[in-house]
């Protein structure tokens, strides 16, 4: 048999016991190959959970409708590539949707930071991690978690706050064990997440360093397009908005940082 070539749109990817992944055909710079939509269950389980349906991809989502009694949707933040279809398929499939924000939510409460969700034969623990957004959540799955958009198989994450990011990747260095496996919302599996926070906090900190060099360059004043030109001279032009809105966040930090 020939194993599917990637990306293998549509095809259930089993990648542990207890996790399989089909990926949506949406790809773009920001969402690299296309949304990763998680498929959860415990071993012998007859119900599974879903974590981020994707956009409102009638093809994608029905072959979600196909796998079988889904008894929970979870969303790891309010981004529509990963919520959109939610509504659709909680429709569908009559499961409630349960996220950090309330206005995500049908027929189920807000998740809370530090909460067990028994579903699917599974416990999983809700970690509240902004900085992406500030509705973020990781879902930990023993020694599996799902990271959404926090930390991306490849690359960095836009940021909406760097504060609570940089909060964040501490806080998974602290609660996360070597050799976690990272499933993340965007891109292949991490496997080390630990690792990979402790490398994402580290180019953070370079990159504050770079941003802090344009300013003394630039002036205190500088927008952040001029800093994205400075600082981003090497990548792709395509990329400099998200890279702008990061750099805006920065910006933020250090004058809240100064002015304190």
């Amino acid at each position: 048999m020939t194993e599917p070539t990637h990306p293998a749109y549509g095809v259930l990817r089993p990648v542990s016991p207890t996790a399989s992944v089909l990926l949506e055909n949406n790809p773009s710079p920001m969402t690299l190959d296309g949304t990763n939509t998680w498929v959860l269950r415990a071993p012998g389980a007859v119900k599974k959970v879903i974590v981020d349906p994707g956009y409102q991809d009638v093809e994608h989502l029905t072959e979600l409708t196909k796998l079988g009694a889904i008894e929970l949707i979870l969303l790891t933040h309010h981004h529509p590539d990963h919520v959109e279809g939610a509504p659709w398929l909680a429709d569908r499939v009559g499961a409630p949707v349960r996220a950090f924000s309330a206005e995500l939510c049908r027929d189920g409460e807000p998740l809370v930071d530090g909460e067990v969700v028994r579903a699917a034969g599974l416990e999983i623990e809700v970690l509240h991690t902004p900085g992406h957004t500030a509705d973020s959540v990781s879902l930990r799955i023993g020694d599996e978690v799902l990271t959404g958009d926090t930390i991306l198989g490849r690359g960095t994450t836009v940021l909406s706050d760097l504060g609570d990011y940089l909060r964040t990747l501490r806080k998974l260095l602290e609660v996360l064990p070597d050799g976690v496996l990272g499933l993340p919302g965007h891109g292949a599996e991490l496997p080390d997440l630990r690792s990979t926070a402790a490398e994402y906090l580290a180019h953070r900190e370079q990159r504050l360093d770079q941003v802090r060099s344009a300013l003394r360059e630039l002036g205190d004043d500088a927008t952040a397009r001029q800093v994205v030109e400075v600082v981003y001279a090497d990548v792709d032009p395509s990329l400099w908005v998200p890279a702008e809105w990061s750099v805006q966040a920065q910006l933020d930090y250090l004058r809240a940082e100064a002015g304190a």
